[in-house]
């Protein structure tokens, strides 16, 4: 019998495409495995969410995580004294989620008698393409009812059930921190998560590389400090829901006129 996995995050696509699985085959073939990341950096709303949209369904969620639960994408990275490994791929993803889920899919399923399950969509065919080669590769097959197939639930609210609340500020449900996000991202963290900032800050000193890097070479959190506090200062909306161009043409105008002393806004000042 045929085993459905689904790469259950507690991200709102993952939770579709679990609702999409259970209506189209018998529950009881069905598996939620989800990677329980840290509190300090899966938010507390994910973490409603998950629980919630399972126990609609009516299944446990399996858990494969990283054998040491404590553990953050930052201690990761610091033990590992790296930020991405391999190919160029965020090493927290490939320690805390990859390797957990493949060392069990190999371990509870080596006859290979099974789907997985993942949330990519229409606008993502180069990762439906590169997922669905490596997981080949092994052996399993892929399958992503968000992008292929008729689709019976567009959102959560349609069974009563809140996305989680980081949607408000975020476009995804990662990690609070995610070291494969851009600056916008980390605005935000900047702004509403000063404890993750200095926490990155602590990596980045420990590793002694930066997180993030530009045409220019490494940029790290600190370089950014001056700047975010004259847009957190100016106002500038901690969102990632403003398009990219729009966000940082707004911003530099504000750090442009505070670097004129004569057009500084007093509140900036101290």
């Amino acid at each position: 019998m045929t085993k459905h996995i689904v790469c259950y995050s507690g991200g709102h696509s993952s939770a579709l495409v679990a609702i999409e699985v259970v209506r189209k085959f018998d529950p009881a073939d069905v598996l939620l495995v989800n990677h329980d990341i840290h509190f300090s950096v899966e938010d507390a709303d994910v973490k409603r969410f998950k629980r919630q949209v399972a126990e609609y369904l009516a299944l446990p969620i399996t858990f494969v995580n990283y054998k040491n639960a404590s553990m953050d994408q930052f201690d990761v990275s610091v033990k590992e004294q790296a930020f991405k490994v391999g190919s160029g791929s965020e090493i927290c993803t490939s320690r805390l989620k990859t390797e957990p889920f493949m060392a069990w899919l190999r371990k509870t399923y080596p006859q290979k008698d099974v789907v997985v399950y993942y949330g990519f969509d229409l606008n993502e065919t180069d990762r439906i393409q590169r997922r669905s080669g490596i997981m080949g590769e092994q052996g399993y097959m892929t399958a992503y009812p968000l992008a292929v197939g008729a689709r019976t639930i567009f959102s959560t609210n349609e069974i009563g059930i809140a996305p989680p609340q980081g949607y408000s500020q975020f476009k995804h449900a990662n990690c609070i921190g995610c070291l494969k996000a851009g600056w916008q991202h980390w605005y935000i963290v900047y702004c509403t998560r000063p404890d993750i900032w200095l926490k990155g800050k602590w990596a980045e000193e420990e590793i002694g590389y930066a997180i993030h890097h530009d045409d220019t070479g490494p940029v790290y959190l600190e370089d950014m400090e001056a700047k975010f506090a004259i847009m957190k200062c100016a106002g500038v909306p901690a969102t990632e829901h403003i398009p990219h161009q729009r966000f940082w043409a707004q911003a530099r105008k504000f750090i442009k006129i505070a670097s004129t002393p004569d057009l500084l806004p007093c509140e900036c000042t101290s």
